[in-house]
């Protein structure tokens, strides 16, 4: 199942990128740019790179509110999507989140919706947490659960209460950012049929000696 899965959302992220807006709006109940735009109120600061950026709907909003935006992605066909919703005024560019193509202590805020499995790579966490300014935010939006039948599902595996296991997810999603060094905490947000969990994980201020 998790190699379909792989083979799956690869396709999507690239050979049928085009049917990405369809699928995600068929997933989520037509509620997918909602839960996109939940990540905004915890966006700190001007200077903003967002991991994956995919068909552009965060650097459409981050142009409209005049902040200084970058975003990267591995995909060709994904650039291009962005590029077309943003009429070319995103500052796209193609790479790797493992590496990075910016310098040190560059951003405010680090931003990843709905990332695949890279995210939580050792790599990319270090590589977030470099090119963050002290005390900048890295969010990421893992996953939108439905509210009764994720939570009936956690309770007869886990046999504890639906509350404790959320318990489970949360220190699940939680431990990766702590081990990484950043403080780090998860924000619930509730919606129409859904749970967001939100990772807030802030990078350190670095004490100087003098």
């Amino acid at each position: 199942m998790k190699a379909f899965l792989r083979l799956f959302f690869k396709l999507l992220y690239h050979q049928f990128a085009f049917t990405y807006d369809l699928v995600a709006a068929g997933v989520s109940f037509n509620r997918w740019k909602d839960w996109v735009t939940s990540v905004i109120p915890f966006i700190e600061g001007t200077r903003i790179l967002e991991l994956g950026h995919g068909p552009g709907h965060l650097q459409r909003i981050f142009l409209h509110r005049g902040l200084v935006a970058v975003a990267i992605d591995e995909s060709r066909q994904m650039s291009y999507l962005a590029r077309r919703r943003t009429d070319g005024s995103a500052r796209l560019t193609r790479g790797l989140a493992q590496r990075l193509p910016f310098a040190s202590k560059s951003f405010h805020t680090v931003v990843s919706t709905f990332p695949s499995e890279y995210i939580f790579d050792p790599r990319t966490m270090s590589e977030a947490m470099r090119c963050l300014s002290d005390g900048g935010r890295f969010i990421v939006l893992p996953a939108a659960l439905p509210k009764n039948r994720f939570l009936d599902w956690l309770f007869k595996v886990t046999g504890e209460a639906p509350s404790e296991a959320m318990d489970v997810v949360r220190f699940k999603l939680k431990e990766p950012f702590v081990k990484a060094g950043f403080d780090a905490e998860i924000e619930t947000l509730e919606v129409k049929s859904s749970t967001l969990l939100i990772v807030i994980a802030r990078r350190k201020h670095v004490e100087k000696i003098t």
